[in-house]
């Protein structure tokens, strides 16, 4: 019997999410990176993965790393191809509109849009429980003041005196979608929460400035027919970039055994 080929995988980006994909899945029996798409072609890159700026033709497979933008430039164009495609970009999704493009992209192709969990765990809880009916939804994130540093809570807050007294303060409470316009780099966690469950619109989102905390922690409180659940989730960063969670990375690994495991969970 002759030995069934890796599945090959496009990778969209190579920062330092890409860049610790492509390290661990090196060696990967059944899974092989084949491709990276960046704007810069002549990025060094491991023996065996091409560089690429868009998409090619033949992909079986689209993993998104590389930001929002991404998913209108190469995303949409690769669902509407037939190519399956996994996102860790999920905040992007806020973005009116967006959510039916790649829906009809994917639909157009008939392909299969995979929303990945990136830092936050519970996920499949949140989207079982919303078929009963959920009655409320609320995310919190908590981290260190400084790590607020270029969001309107700079603006807002004496953050450096929050790290210094070990105090804390509320900086943003409203709907998800507005706390994806007004900070961005924490749009994937509340989206992702809120598009398994109630939406981006009625789920809750609180942001806070904690003196207290070293960490980055998230908080899910949840409520409906099926009863409540309280998630909280203290996650370790990823040694090359402090700013993203090692947990990010390990859910995109994750999502690539199960497009070549026998058994899925």
């Amino acid at each position: 019997m002759s030995k069934l080929a890796a599945l090959p995988v496009c990778l969209i980006g190579y920062g330092a999410i890409g860049q610790a994909i492509v390290q661990r899945m090196a060696g990967h029996s059944q899974v092989k990176i084949s491709h990276v798409v960046v704007r810069n072609t002549s990025v060094a890159l491991p023996p065996g993965i091409q560089a690429v700026s868009t998409v090619p033709q033949d992909a079986q497979l689209v993993l998104e790393c590389a930001g929002h933008s991404a998913l209108h430039d190469h995303v949409l164009p690769a669902l509407r191809r037939g190519i399956d495609c996994a996102v860790l970009s999920v905040g992007a999704l806020s973005e009116l509109g967006l959510p039916e493009a790649l829906e009809n992209a994917a639909q157009e192709g008939g392909a299969q849009l995979h929303l990945l969990s990136g830092a936050i765990g519970g996920i499949d809880a949140i989207a079982a429980a919303s078929k009963a009916g959920l009655s409320a939804v609320r995310y919190t994130g908590r981290k260190p003041p400084m790590a607020w540093r270029g969001t309107p809570a700079e603006k807002q807050f004496d953050l450096q005196a929050l790290a210094l007294t070990r105090q804390s303060a509320t900086i943003f409470e409203a709907s998800a979608r507005e706390a994806a316009a007004q900070y961005p780099k924490n749009a994937n966690v509340a989206a992702t929460v809120s598009l398994a469950g109630l939406g981006l619109d009625v789920t809750q989102v609180r942001l806070i400035a904690d003196g207290s905390q070293t960490e980055n922690v998230h908080e899910i409180e949840m409520e409906g027919a099926f009863g409540t659940m309280m998630l909280v989730m203290r996650n370790q960063p990823l040694p090359s970039n402090p700013k993203t969670s090692m947990l990010t990375v390990l859910s995109a690994l994750r999502f690539l055994d199960n497009r070549v495991s026998r058994t899925v969970m």
